[in-house]
């Protein structure tokens, strides 16, 4: 994984580890790989894993069994509504870097119109 400048480390762990869940590289009710596995994987210290997985474990995402580790959650509402929240902060990104060139709405349109086809 590639850790981009411009946002903090954990946030981009947290981000990478909902696309495995959205996109069911990890599956409702499976275990994540542990704290250290991820820490060395990703070579990042441990305590920014840990702070990613609490928010993940905050907002219902992640479930923890003591002395089991971190499963993923099993409630299909909430894995909809953070595939719906990451589909909408992707569109603004979106939006807002065709804003940033100039690009009118009409023209980000029939930009995504033709790249669809």
């Amino acid at each position: 994984m590639h850790f981009r400048d411009d946002l903090p480390i954990y946030i981009q762990i947290k981000e990478y580890l909902c696309r495995q869940i959205i996109t069911g590289k990890l599956e409702p009710n499976q275990r994540i790989p542990s704290v250290r596995h991820l820490a060395t994987q990703l070579t990042v210290n441990v305590n920014t894993i840990q702070k990613a997985l609490k928010q993940m474990t905050t907002s219902g995402l992640l479930i923890t069994k003591r002395g089991e580790g971190n499963f993923v959650a099993s409630d299909k509402k909430l894995l909809e509504k953070i595939k719906r929240d990451m589909i909408v902060a992707e569109q603004r990104k979106f939006v807002q870097n065709m804003k940033s060139l100039g690009i009118t709405p009409k023209q980000t349109h029939l930009i995504l119109a033709n790249h669809l086809k």
